[in-house]
């Protein structure tokens, strides 16, 4: 039981691929957000996924992608580093225009400055992407 509150006409929906307008982060931002808000559709809904005509739409992209520094100890160094990632979503609904909304979700995870960030990126990315992709399906379908 995921808690989705979904109408019974509804019966698709779309993914359109959320582009990375962030001037940092990987190239697979873009392809691993989007696959997973797929994913989780799929996994937590009756839903059938299709490329035109559908009763939900989802689009976006994907704003920011930043490190910064946290915890900075006395030697001025930092102890910490945060990975934040935020999305953009447009989520439209044919059957119910009420639902419909325009929002940003922004989420982060930390991680040890004595590693280095391309060692423990893809790991913070699937953190933060499941993160994400809950918002975003609690949005759409739990009216939080």
């Amino acid at each position: 039981m995921t808690g989705a509150s979904i109408s019974p006409e509804v019966k698709t929906f779309m993914v359109k691929y959320f582009q990375k307008t962030s001037a940092l982060g990987p190239s697979s931002l873009s392809q691993l957000f989007t696959e997973k808000l797929k994913d989780k559709f799929l996994s937590q809904t009756s839903l059938k996924l299709t490329d035109k005509n559908a009763d939900l739409v989802f689009e976006g992209s994907i704003s920011n992608y930043m490190v910064t520094p946290l915890a900075i100890q006395a030697n001025e160094t930092a102890a910490k580093n945060r990975l934040t990632i935020t999305i953009t979503v447009k989520f439209t609904n044919i059957t119910n225009e009420k639902q419909n909304f325009e929002s940003s979700f922004s989420r982060f995870a930390d991680f040890s400055s004595s590693q280095s960030l391309s060692v423990v990126e893809t790991d913070l990315i699937t953190e933060i992407n499941d993160q994400l992709v809950d918002d975003v399906f609690n949005k759409a379908f739990i009216n939080w």
